[in-house]
């Protein structure tokens, strides 16, 4: 009897374990099914809204198309011409000349008021809030106002300074400065919050041990806070620099490319020769080589980082 019932007992209990099974398979099955039906949508409309249009350009840029009526393949003469073309090469160097001393300046300045932001002080959390303010505004709403500070505001309150009396916007050789102070002024907002997250994660023992060691502040910033966040400080240059070498609303808001082309960027050399200059296929062209540029710029960043940051 004992028998009959723990065959029935191991009967059902087996059956149980294979109804578990079918419903743990069709639960799996179903979800295998939502993630596709969630997953596809975004893939389709990525491809279409940006995979499609950059193959197009591509194939554009193999062209002599200017935007509208016929065309006619012309091989890689555009991407020739671009080499030979002087306002091509200035935009480029106004671009990197921009990039690298905005990234070196955003970084710099972000980190010292992030480690004071990081600090025990009064309402902290509030002026953490106003250090951000910056990124969530409109670039170009902000950039007007910058227009109106550096074109009527400034001349005011330094007049007795040429440089600024005169207005610098519309200074060859200067004007890029006002752009950078813009640039520079939005983008330490975003990489103020990357490096507050890297420095908390710091613990607090560790400034302890080595203040009773008799390490000085600079030392313990060399030889413990940067060390430690130096995969965060990787990111922020990475990103800074690629931002920045595609500067376009910032120059649009103070100079729109002037005075002449001094401060002519190459997004914004893209823009007016392929949609208002009739260059189509060869500012197409000059796309795809700054993409090229840029993403072996950003490629090579982060192999010399990354290198560093084993070092520590």
């Amino acid at each position: 009897m004992t028998t009959m019932t723990e065959a029935v007992r191991a009967s059902s209990t087996g059956g149980t374990a294979k109804k578990r099974a079918t419903r743990v398979r069709s639960g799996e099955k179903r979800a295998g099914s939502t993630f596709y039906w969630m997953v596809w949508p975004a893939v389709i409309a990525f491809a279409f809204f940006h995979t499609l249009p950059v193959l197009i350009g591509i194939f554009f840029s193999f062209t002599n198309y200017p935007g509208y009526g016929d065309w006619n393949f012309i091989g890689l003469s555009n991407y020739i011409n671009l080499f030979k073309d002087s306002r091509v090469l200035n935009a480029y160097g106004f671009s990197f000349l921009f990039a690298i001393v905005a990234t070196i300046l955003t970084n710099v300045i972000s980190l010292a008021i992030a480690l004071g932001l990081n600090a025990k002080i009064k309402a902290r959390n509030f002026w953490r809030g106003v250090y951000f303010v910056p990124y969530v505004l409109a670039i170009l709403v902000i950039g007007f106002v910058f227009q109106f500070f550096f074109s009527n505001s400034l001349p005011k309150i330094l007049a007795g300074i040429p440089l600024f009396a005169d207005n610098i916007l519309t200074n060859e050789t200067w004007a890029w400065t006002a752009i950078v102070a813009l640039g520079v002024w939005q983008a330490c907002a975003f990489a103020i919050i990357i490096y507050l997250s890297g420095l908390q994660t710091i613990p607090g023992e560790l400034y302890e041990a080595a203040a009773i060691d008799g390490a000085k502040p600079w030392r313990q910033f060399t030889s413990i806070t940067f060390p430690l966040i130096s995969a965060f400080f990787t990111i922020n240059v990475v990103l800074s620099l690629k931002g920045f070498l595609q500067v376009f609303d910032q120059v649009v808001a103070l100079t729109n490319g002037g005075p002449g082309t001094a401060t002519e960027s190459v997004t914004l050399l893209i823009f007016r020769g392929g949609f208002t200059g009739g260059e189509f296929a060869y500012q197409a062209a000059n796309a795809v080589v700054f993409f090229i540029v840029i993403t072996i710029i950003s490629l090579l960043q982060f192999r010399v980082l990354q290198r560093r940051e084993a070092d520590f």
